[in-house]
């Protein structure tokens, strides 16, 4: 005869226990380490789109000023052990990319098309197996008014998408998201570091 659930002291039963595919996939996102600029935490997570979710700050900061904001994101990780239809598959990935652009990069009609591609290539080269991607690219420009504290002309790009992950090596799936974040910030490669205005490069030695 199976032995009836353990309570808490608060008489309500004690939570569920998580799902060995959920837990090894929250492994895999913790062993994540991204570059020095990208700073991650752990956000509230949306509780009804699935049984279970883990949601992740994503702001990325100025090579040379931690405060100067360039890009910022969120990565959702939802997953119904029972499967869903609409995702054919029990693992789905949701990324949202905002960041601040260049008017020049905007107004070329092929900029959505390039900033879709970051993510399918990113995607690609990090080896993160996946079907069912969908999502879109949205351009803002702003013109503020008044006491704003804020540049008086901006130009914003919204990257919103959503995929279905295969297996549990969901690290795969952040480090492609977190190198579309760095693409859309407009950071060097790591390791290379952009030249202010102000400098130029020294001859080399006679």
């Amino acid at each position: 005869m199976p032995q009836p659930r353990k309570r808490l002291d608060d008489g309500a039963p004690p939570p569920p226990e998580r799902p060995a595919a959920f837990r090894a996939a929250l492994e895999a996102l913790a062993t994540v380490r991204p570059r020095p600029e990208v700073v991650l935490e752990q956000i509230p997570a949306p509780q009804r789109l699935a049984p279970w979710s883990h949601a992740i700050g994503v702001r990325v900061g100025h090579p040379e000023d931690d405060e100067d904001e360039l890009a910022s994101g969120r990565f959702i990780l939802l997953f119904d052990p029972e499967g869903h239809e609409a995702w054919q598959g029990t693992t789905r990935c949701v990324g949202y990319v905002s960041a601040s652009t260049d008017s020049e990069m905007v107004d070329d009609s092929m900029f959505s098309e390039v900033a879709w591609s970051w993510l399918t290539d990113a995607l690609t080269a990090s080896g993160a197996a996946h079907h069912s991607l969908g999502g879109t690219v949205t351009r803002t420009a702003s013109t503020r008014f008044g006491s704003i504290a804020a540049p008086e002309h901006s130009v914003d790009v919204e990257i919103r998408a959503s995929w279905t992950a295969e297996g549990t090596d969901l690290d795969r799936h952040l480090t492609a998201f977190l190198d579309v974040l760095d693409t859309a910030a407009g950071l060097p490669p790591p390791g290379i570091r952009l030249l202010a205005a102000t400098e130029q490069p020294r001859p080399d030695d006679a």
